[in-house]
């Protein structure tokens, strides 16, 4: 059965909450509780671990742990906290309280003969390569690339490839997929549909609301 590692340790400057980002209010409940609702809809996972920042507790059903001063960090200590035999492990951004089940489902099921799978959208505009000076150097293929969002989902051995990297390259990461590819590991692109948004600032928030104010309609 899999197993859900949620992050959500991130402070929220750009967001300009009073506290944690995933605990800022969205519609009426903390962010996270959205991430969390869309998780335990899927019966194939049986576990969920959320990577908390001080003082934060988990939502009911969920296993709450200390997230680090990184992103891997906050990772590796959901993964160590989750139950030894909970193959694949999902990676979710609490910071994404948009994301469907239908979505978190496609990315399982895309599992299938690679070491991950992850939810990603296309680049619809043009995009350029520029120098520090921001000189251009070439315009990008855009057919070709892909915004990276999450739930990622990967192989528990590929996941634990991923993170055994030397702590600077794991303070440098993003995201755990890159971490995999770095090491040798094939990952799949799932589309993921607009809305899967990220909530950074608080314009993302006032979207993320009015989005979910339409699904209630």
């Amino acid at each position: 059965m899999a197993v859900a590692l949620v992050v959500a340790a991130g402070r929220g400057e750009r967001l300009g909450s009073s506290g944690p980002k995933a605990f800022a209010a969205l519609c009426g409940k903390p962010m996270l509780e959205w991430s969390i609702a869309a998780l335990q809809s899927i019966s194939a996972i049986n576990q969920i671990v959320v990577a908390l920042p001080s003082g934060g507790r988990a939502p009911e059903g969920c296993l709450g742990v200390l997230g680090g001063d990184t992103r891997s960090a906050s990772v590796r200590a959901a993964l160590t906290a989750a139950k030894a035999d909970g193959d694949p492990v999902l990676i979710h951004d609490a910071a994404r309280p948009l994301v469907t089940s239908e979505l978190i489902a496609a990315v399982l099921a895309a599992l299938d003969g690679v070491d991950a799978a992850i939810a990603a959208a296309p680049v619809t505009d043009t995009t350029k390569e520029c120098d520090d000076a921001g000189i251009v150097l070439r315009t990008l293929e855009r057919s070709r690339l892909w915004q990276v969002q999450t739930p990622q989902v990967f192989t528990r051995a590929a996941l634990e490839l991923a993170l055994d990297a030397p702590d600077h390259v794991l303070a440098a990461a993003t995201d755990e997929a890159w971490l995999l590819e770095r090491a040798g590991g094939v990952v799949r692109v799932v589309p993921a549909p607009a809305e899967n948004l990220k909530v950074t600032t608080p314009l993302d928030l006032l979207v993320a609301e009015q989005l979910l104010a339409g699904r209630a309609d």
